[in-house]
C-alpha cells in the first residue's frame, strides 16, 4: 500500500514471495516436465500454509512443471491463476547429465561466466531472472506477489541483491524443498530479503 510521508513521498511497497520448488523426481533428466517425488506433493501443503495468511494477489511460475506443482494448490485454493514467465525457469546446465554437479556448480559461482557449450553462465541465468523480476515490480506495484522458482535462479536473484550470498550459502540450500524467499520492495528498490525454512 502507498504510504506518505510528512515530506509527501508516496513509498509503494510491492512484496514478492519466491517459492522453490518441492523435491522432485531427478530420475526425469527432461528439466520442463521434471514432475514432484510423493514427498514433493506432500511438501507442497506446507507453502500453501506458509501463504494463506499473506494476502496474495497474485501467483506466478516458472513454465517448468514443479515449480507450477509447488504453487498450484495455493493458487487453486484461493482461486487464482498462475501465470507463467519464461525467463524465471531455471539455469540450462547442459544437454548432457553432469555427474559431478558440485564441483560444476562451484565453478560457476568462482566465475559467473562459466558454462559448458550449450549451458548458461550464472550471469546469464541472474541477467533474466532480474529483468523478469524488475518487469513484474512495475506491472503489479504493491500488490504481494508469489513466484514459483528454483534453487538456482532463486539464488543468482538473492545473489545480484546482497552479493555476499556465494557458493556456501548456496550449497547450505541445496536439500531445503520447498524454500521461501520474501523481497519487500520500496518504490522499485529492494530493501529487505528474508528466507524461510518451512520444512
Amino acid at each position: 500500500m502507498a504510504v506518505q510521508s510528512e515530506f509527501m513521498e508516496v513509498i509503494d511497497t510491492t512484496v514478492i514471495y519466491f517459492v522453490r520448488h518441492a523435491e522432485s523426481n531427478m530420475g526425469n533428466p527432461d528439466d520442463r516436465t521434471r514432475e514432484l517425488t510423493i514427498k514433493g506433493l506432500e511438501d507442497r501443503k506446507l507453502v500453501t500454509q506458509f501463504l494463506n495468511d499473506k494476502k496474495i494477489d497474485i501467483v506466478l511460475s516458472s513454465p517448468y512443471k514443479r515449480a507450477i506443482d509447488t504453487v498450484k494448490e495455493f493458487a487453486d485454493l484461493h482461486k487464482l491463476e498462475i501465470e507463467l514467465i519464461l525467463n524465471f525457469r531455471e539455469r540450462k546446465v547442459s544437454s548432457e547429465w553432469i555427474e559431478d554437479f558440485h564441483t560444476f556448480s562451484r565453478k560457476q559461482w568462482q566465475d559467473f561466466d562459466y558454462k559448458l557449450s550449450d549451458g548458461e553462465s550464472l550471469r546469464e541465468v541472474q541477467r533474466r531472472n532480474i529483468i523478469a523480476l524488475k518487469q513484474i515490480i512495475e506491472r503489479h506495484k504493491e500488490k504481494n506477489i508469489v513466484v514459483g522458482s528454483h534453487g538456482t535462479a532463486l539464488s543468482t536473484i538473492i545473489n545480484y541483491y546482497d552479493n555476499s550470498f556465494q557458493y556456501d550459502d548456496f550449497e547450505s540450500i541445496r536439500t531445503l524443498m520447498p524454500w521461501i524467499v520474501k523481497f519487500t520492495f520500496e518504490n522499485s528498490k529492494c530493501v529487505e530479503v528474508r528466507k524461510y525454512n518451512i520444512l
